[in-house]
Formats: C-alpha cells, structure tokens, sequence
C-alpha cells in the first residue's frame, strides 16, 4: 500500500497521463497504471527491421495551444503538416483532422514518443493488470492481477468505455450515483481497426502520397506511407487500416491481415502486397463513435466521501488524442480543487 495517496489513474494513454500530470503538478500524491508494458494506449508505435510504425494514431491535430504545444515541446524531430499530399476522398477516421484551423503534427520517432514526453517523471507502475474495481470500503480502489490492492481517495478510470464498464459490473452493488454513470456509458460504443504494418523490399519506388483514403473499398480505410514521416527511411513502409465494420466483422478472423495486403495490391499496385515483412494487431477499442461524443469528464461522489471519475476521447468534442488530452487535464483539474480534495 502507498501511505497517502490522493488519486490513482487507471490507464496511461494520453487521457490518463494527462490527468496524471495536471494532478502531480497540483501537488497531489498519485499512480499511474497500465497493464501494458509501455505508456501510449492507441499513440503505438512498432519496430518493424528498425523502422518506426505509428500502428495506431498516424499523426497529431488540434487547435488547442497549450495542446499543441505539449506536443511541440516532444524531443523527436517534427513533420508539420503531415500528411501533406493526400489521396482519394474516402472518410478519415477523424474529419477533422483536415478542416481549416487544424494544425497536424507527425513525429519522427514515431507518435509513441509524445505520451512518453507527457509521463516523464510521474510515478507510474506498468504490466499492472486491473481485474477489479472495489467500491466496498472507505476509499475506492482496485485489485490487481495476482491479489494486490490498491486504494486511493480518488480513482481515475481512463479506459474505453467497454473497458470501463467491465470494471463497474464487477464492482457488486452500484450506489445510485454510479449506476447512472454506468447507463449513461452504455450508450455509447467504440469501433474497431484491424492494422497491419508492411515493409517492403529494397528498390520499391515510394509512393507519391503520404496517406490515401480510398473511396472505393470496403475493407481498407487508411493507407500510411509510414517512411515519409522518417529521417532516411531504410525502406518503404505502410501502414494499412481497415474500415471499422469490415473490422467488426473479421476481428476473430485468423486470414485478416491477408485480406488487407491483397485490398493494398488491388488498390496501389501489385508490390502493395507483397512486403518483406509483416507486423498486425487488432485495436478492439480503436476510437469512440463520435454518436457517443459527451462534453466533458464525470466526476462522480461516492457515499463514503470518494469518488471515481471517467476521462478519454469519448469526454471532450471532436474525439482524439486532443480531446482525450483535454479530457484528463478538465478532470485533473476538478480534483485537484480544494473542495475535492
């Protein structure tokens, strides 16, 4: 047990490490965990032969200056206005990424490098498993995988909904104030993004676009010309993410990454489909439907004078790593106020 901990954060995505950080600057005494072994969430990034992948966020938008300006202060070299040649006009994940006013930001470390920046300095535990949320006591708190517990005067769950909700229904009884919270959560849905690296052999002319949105498939969304973000790329590399229902429909589908290496071919040319090396990974709470988009964190009492509260892109407009950004630093904010603490 940590003596006099204020508030503990699950979830070390943007979102979490946000609140983290603006809570820690406040003065208070908080945790940060993950069950991954790395912080980021969905800002991934993979070696694939030495080369940096952004698997997941292929870039960083927003209008937000002091959002922006955490971005800026990351070390890894930046690629403004990236992607700056676009193909086709199929539907982006987030639209408005490319609206007048938007400031896009590619890193060339890779995108991991920008929550890595964020968590510098804040106490943090990874490979820490959640299995239950316990409401039961004085405090809130969590237990780990393997039996440990942990309590705080606060818990911050910044997690994807489903994920959220799996916490609350293994919590027992809900007092009423959560039980509403947890309805309201119910409502909303995340999508999914089945994606693929892919380098390719030596020689492969690079294409002429930075990403293409292609209009005419029904499998593929994105395509990421991943080596025009790098500092002399070794090789060509894509990205390539699926449509969120084609995504929804082969999530258990052991022939996927197949199926989008042959869309890549039919789209860009024979060479698309054949790289030299492969990487895939199924993100089942890719980004939230923006249907679900409510205005703000929630903060919400418990009777034992704590209190739980719920952050991520879901909890801001536009959704995103700007809005899971803003999300955490609003909730942050609440607790650290005198009247919380």
């Amino acid at each position: 047990m940590i003596a006099a901990l204020d508030v503990l954060v699950v979830g070390a995505g943007v979102s979490g490490i946000s609140c983290a950080r603006t809570l820690a600057g406040s003065g208070r005494q908080v945790l940060l965990l993950d069950r991954a072994r790395g912080v980021g969430g969905r800002c991934a990034t993979h070696r694939l032969l030495g080369m940096p992948f952004d698997l997941g966020v292929a870039f960083l938008h927003g209008q937000d200056p002091d959002f922006l300006a955490a971005v800026r202060a990351t070390s890894s070299r930046r690629v403004e206005g990236w992607p700056r040649i676009v193909e086709g006009t199929g539907r982006p994940c987030q639209p408005e990424a490319f609206r007048p006013g938007e400031q896009r930001v590619a890193l060339a470390d890779g995108v991991t490098a920008f929550p890595k920046h964020l968590s510098e300095g804040l106490p943090l535990r990874t490979a820490a498993r959640v299995e239950r949320l316990d409401l039961s006591g004085p405090e809130p708190g969590v237990v780990l995988e393997g039996g440990e517990a942990l309590r705080a005067r606060h818990v911050v769950l910044a997690l994807a909904g489903e994920q959220v909700l799996r916490l609350l229904d293994g919590a027992g009884e809900l007092a009423r104030s959560v039980a509403s919270v947890r309805a309201l959560l119910d409502t909303g849905t995340s999508e999914p993004s089945l994606s693929i690296c892919a380098a390719y052999p030596a020689g492969i002319a690079p294409p002429a676009w930075d990403a293409w949105y292609p209009e005419d498939s029904r499998v593929l969304q994105y395509l990421g010309h991943e080596s025009s973000k790098r500092i002399d790329p070794p090789f060509v590399g894509l990205v390539l993410q699926a449509q969120p229902a084609w995504s929804r429909a082969h999530l258990d589908d052991p022939e996927w990454p197949g199926a989008l290496l042959s869309e890549a071919a039919r789209l860009a040319g024979d060479w698309a489909g054949r790289p030299t090396a492969t990487h895939s990974h199924r993100w089942r709470f890719a980004r939230t439907d923006l249907a679900s988009e409510l205005s703000g964190p929630i903060l919400v009492r418990l009777p034992s004078g704590g209190s739980v509260g719920i952050c991520g892109d879901r909890f801001a407009p536009g959704g995103g790593v700007e809005a899971a950004w803003i999300s955490g630093r609003e909730l942050g904010r609440r607790l650290a106020a005198p009247e919380v603490a």
